[in-house]
């Protein structure tokens, strides 16, 4: 047998060192993961495009409203081309800051069963 001239302490150290090694590479990528994830952030909150709202019409067909610049413009976007719809007035737009409204598991799913008519009292 090929195995039988390695000690079990040797089987046992190859077994630690490959769990290191391991548990390194899942280190070094979340770390990676999630510096790319905060500078690609920090350059679309500095940028001149922001998406501000975005609403499923069909399967891989959506409206979405872009910030570019000052202006705000309502875009089709569909599996392989992008079709501007018109250009909206700042006015006419309610915006919601997200961090200040705040959601817990009950109101999402009593909004979900009063979407779906399904709210037994």
């Amino acid at each position: 047998m090929l195995l039988t001239g390695v000690s079990t302490t040797d089987s046992y150290l190859q077994f630690i060192t490959v769990l290191l090694l391991f548990v390194f590479v899942l280190v070094i990528t979340y770390a990676t993961t999630k510096w790319i994830s905060g500078y690609q952030k920090n350059k679309a909150v500095y940028g001149n495009l922001e998406l501000v709202e975005t609403l499923r019409i069909a399967n891989n067909k959506y409206i979405q409203i872009v910030r570019v610049g000052k202006k705000y413009l309502a875009i089709a976007v569909g599996k392989d081309e992008v079709h501007m719809l018109s250009e909206l007035e700042q006015d006419d737009l309610t915006f919601y800051d997200s961090q200040t409204k705040e959601l817990d598991f009950g109101s999402i799913l009593e909004k979900f069963k009063k979407q779906n008519g399904k709210e037994h009292d």
